[in-house]
């Protein structure tokens, strides 16, 4: 092969794994940030915590756990999660875009070896405040 056709198909491949490395057309137009969660299991009061990775609310039940996952459908509204976690469980998570700072979450699977079964209602509410307290310390 000449060094040419080498340099292309070195480009090919450097722009593919850009194109894999960005987030799902459905959350890329969600930031970061607080947000709070409602429908979580067991949990009366919505549930708040700050989300450096948006889509980490695809596996918010196994949001302790690390887990790969594979997008397998995303048409820019709406996206399908399937995701596994080794002995901690699996899910399928469906996300649904209704603005940017507003997401429902249809989520199933094995957790604990226990089935769930859930919606959420998921809306960002601000930013993260930065840790300057432990900078103080």
């Amino acid at each position: 092969m000449t060094r040419n056709k080498l340099l292309a198909l070195a480009g090919i491949a450097a722009a593919a794994a850009l194109i894999g490395a960005q987030p799902p057309s459905v959350l890329a137009q969600a930031t970061p940030g607080i947000w709070e969660v409602t429908g979580a299991p067991g949990v009366k009061a919505p549930v708040r915590q700050c989300v450096s990775d948006v889509t980490a609310l695809a596996r918010f039940e196994h949001r302790a756990q690390h887990c790969s996952a594979k997008v397998t459908r995303d048409d820019g509204s709406s996206m399908v999660v399937d995701y596994s976690c080794g002995s901690a469980g699996f899910g399928r998570s469906q996300v649904q875009l209704i603005t940017p700072r507003s997401l429902r979450i249809e989520t199933q699977g094995i957790s604990q070896q226990l089935p769930f079964n859930y919606v959420l209602q998921v809306r960002r509410i601000g930013d993260c405040q930065m840790q300057a307290a432990a900078q103080h310390h």
